[in-house]
């Protein structure tokens, strides 16, 4: 081959060695556009796809008006039998002891004046409870069926026994015969329904320095006393002995509220401090 003809093909082929060059670097170029732009779709895509985050929104309800707050009609009513104030001696339940029988006038313990009335008792020492069963009226049921209704006015020390019952005997003498000494008996809470009006009584030595008062007369147990003593009531601690004490003189001489173990308060009007003195009302508690 001529000289020429050598230096000619060469020259071809080195033209064609940068054509080829050229063509890769504009491949590769399109390439990496393409590979750039399907990256850049991708992401947009995605960002499409995926929602901004937002912040939860929180509803405070309503407050709730009066109306709403009024309980349905439909509520049952609180049973009139409920006596949340009670103690020990609970209405509507049956307890079981035995009935003795002692001479009484109606005096004792609780603090009330004799009586000539002769269905009345003296209470154990536990459901005396320290004088809360101080005029309660209890039915006593012999197991013959035979029964009597009193009224609590004196505690029966040991050796009573709890449950038991220590009666007028002209009050035993209707469950059973006075030879047997005593009976088996059951008791329960009762409210009579035939009670007088409620009496107040101020202790001797009461003064407007310091006073005891007394509830007598009450168809139903005794739970509190109150006075009023200037703009507000004040509550009375209860004695042994059947007298509520106001030992700072608060309250004494002015109005008095006296509330059942069934939750019913009556307000009396001032009584003047007369001590020693029953002074009558023209209020009673409802019949349970």
């Amino acid at each position: 081959m001529s000289g020429r003809r050598r230096a000619v093909i060469v020259a071809v082929a080195a033209v064609l060695a940068v054509a080829a060059t050229v063509v890769a670097l504009v491949a590769t170029r399109a390439n990496g556009r393409a590979t750039a732009r399907a990256d850049a779709v991708a992401v947009i895509g995605t960002a499409a796809a995926t929602p901004p985050a937002t912040t939860p929104t929180t509803t405070t309800p309503a407050a709730s008006s009066s109306a709403s707050a009024t309980p349905s009609p439909s509520a049952p009513a609180p049973s009139p039998a409920a006596a949340p104030l009670a103690g020990r001696i609970e209405p509507g339940v049956t307890r079981s002891g035995v009935a003795t029988f002692y001479d009484t006038d109606g005096t004792g313990a609780c603090g009330y004046d004799a009586s000539p009335d002769p269905l009345n008792a003296a209470m154990n020492v536990a459901d005396f409870e320290g004088s809360q069963a101080c005029g309660a009226y209890v039915e006593v049921r012999a197991a013959g069926g035979a029964s009597v209704t009193v009224r609590i006015t004196n505690l029966c020390p040991a050796p009573c026994r709890v449950g038991q019952l220590d009666l007028n005997p002209k009050a035993f003498d209707r469950l059973g015969a006075r030879n047997l000494g005593e009976i088996p008996v059951t008791w329960k809470l009762v409210s009579p329904p035939s009670a007088g009006k409620i009496s107040l009584r101020y202790k001797d030595g009461s003064s407007q320095y310091w006073c005891g008062i007394q509830v007598i007369g009450h168809r139903n147990p005794v739970a509190r006393l109150e006075v009023r003593a200037g703009s507000t009531w004040k509550r009375l601690q209860r004695t042994d002995y059947n007298y509520f004490l106001s030992e700072n003189g608060a309250g004494c001489g002015g109005a008095v509220a006296v509330t059942d173990i069934y939750g019913e308060r009556l307000v009396f009007d001032s009584l003047p401090v007369k001590p020693g003195v029953s002074q009558p009302t023209a209020r009673q508690f409802a019949q349970r």
